[in-house]
């Protein structure tokens, strides 16, 4: 079933830091989405992409906080924030997309995490809901009426930019694509996925658009 016209695809932070080795913030299985979402982009009229792109001096880096080790819990911009390793700065090699994704087909990229004092998992807004991509609006300007989600990590920015986007745009039709997606955390892939398809985000395969 092809999407119906007009629906966009998003392909969230295909990136080196995340799939490449040495990974800066690995995961797992990050490598195997490519040759997935490759595939689909040609079957979309709209095709975007999103970038991590962190200053060295990011919050949500442990190494930022003295005595934090990666993964822990904390907060920033007065919300709970994983102290995550370095990863995705700008200009570097971590943050540029990787080789394999065919990123030439992508009509437009939005940046997230750039402001160091809070970080930034969905692509629409940051985690306080301030400092919007633009990502709404381009949707909105092209008439979009679906948007398909697939990337990197399924547990944190896929999850939250299709939850901002049923907040944000309420008409619009959200759905993420699974095979598409990997997350940092698999164990809590249960957990996510109830959580999307109660907030009445749709989950599917790639062979669903076949």
């Amino acid at each position: 079933m092809r999407p119906h016209r007009p629906a966009a695809l998003l392909v969230v932070d295909l990136q080196n830091g995340f799939i490449s080795e040495p990974a800066e913030l690995p995961v797992t299985g990050g490598i195997e989405v490519i040759p997935v979402i490759n595939r689909l982009l040609p079957l979309f009229d709209v095709r975007v992409a999103s970038q991590d792109w962190h200053p060295p001096d990011h919050g949500s880096f442990a190494s930022n906080h003295p005595g934090a080790r990666s993964f822990e819990m904390g907060e920033l911009a007065g919300v709970p924030q994983v102290f995550w390793p370095d990863h995705c700065v700008q200009g570097s090699r971590g943050a540029d997309f990787h080789p394999a994704f065919d990123h030439r087909l992508v009509r437009a990229i939005f940046r997230k995490g750039t402001a160091p004092w809070v970080d930034s998992y969905s692509v629409f807004a940051d985690n306080v809901g301030e400092n919007p991509t633009g990502l709404q609006g381009y949707l909105q300007a092209l008439g979009v009426k679906e948007i398909f989600i697939a990337g990197l990590a399924l547990d944190y920015c896929v999850k939250f930019t299709a939850l901002d986007a049923r907040r944000l745009v309420p008409e619009m039709g959200v759905t993420v694509i699974l095979d598409a997606c990997r997350s940092v955390d698999p164990r809590g892939d249960d957990a996510t996925t109830e959580e999307l398809l109660r907030k009445g985000v749709r989950l599917i395969v790639s062979d669903d658009l076949a």
